[in-house]
């Protein structure tokens, strides 16, 4: 029987969270994908991409492992009790449940980090605590059934070290060299502590309209629910 992943694909994703893990998944032996949302509407990721759901919350199958990607759109779902039902409920069975980028914080609303080593994306890593979690640094941080990735790129990291502990080392560096992921990048800018205090402020700028939004969500935790409106 294939190992069944389900990743949430929802309106306002960051494509590449998603689209990474995926293609990493999809890649390997005798596994099967599914994008679940709560219809199969197509929908745009945060950079307008068409993205299509293959399966619904009603329709979705137990899964071996839950991925949660991040985004934009993550703020909505902090406050949608359907979603984060859903994510519960997966979550009791899943061999793995884990998140790319700020999809962490989404299982931080469904009440899966307490307690537990987690990472996210670092212009949002000051929210981990909110839900109890232990902040991690750390490209892709392990904690029992639980894997978190950091921002969007390390998806692919991400994807390589689920498999290598499904289906072994081997094959997911298989994958890699199938894809040729050998990554050089063309400069030295990819955290905070490599970037200059210019590009770190550039960067802080182009995401703050959502980090306001995300601070004004959680105002509340970890002594209310999240804001509803």
């Amino acid at each position: 029987m294939p190992l069944c992943f389900g990743i949430l694909a929802f309106p306002e994703v960051q494509q590449l969270d998603l689209t990474g893990p995926y293609e990493v998944f999809a890649s390997a032996k005798e596994t099967e994908v599914h994008l679940i949302w709560k219809d199969r509407k197509p929908f745009l990721s945060s950079t307008h991409l068409s993205l299509t759901p293959t399966t619904t919350f009603a329709d979705c199958p137990p899964l071996d492992v839950l991925c949660i990607p991040g985004g934009i759109g993550v703020n909505a779902l902090l406050r949608d009790e359907t979603v984060l039902e859903f994510v519960r409920e997966q979550a009791m069975t899943a061999r793995y449940v884990t998140s790319v980028c700020t999809g962490a914080l989404v299982l931080g609303a469904a009440g899966l980090l307490k307690g537990r080593r987690a990472t996210t994306h670092w212009n949002a890593h000051a929210f981990l605590a909110r839900f109890g979690a232990l902040p991690t640094q750390g490209r892709v941080v392990k904690d029992g059934n639980l894997i978190t990735a950091g921002g969007v790129t390390s998806g692919i990291d991400f994807g390589l070290a689920v498999i290598a502990e499904l289906l072994g080392q081997t094959e997911a560096e298989t994958i890699q060299l199938s894809l040729e992921y050998a990554p050089w990048p063309p400069f030295c800018s990819g955290t905070p502590e490599e970037a200059s205090p210019a590009v770190l402020e550039s960067a802080k700028q182009r995401l703050a309209r959502s980090r306001v939004e995300r601070e004004r969500i959680l105002s509340g935790w970890p002594d209310g629910r999240p804001l509803i409106n």
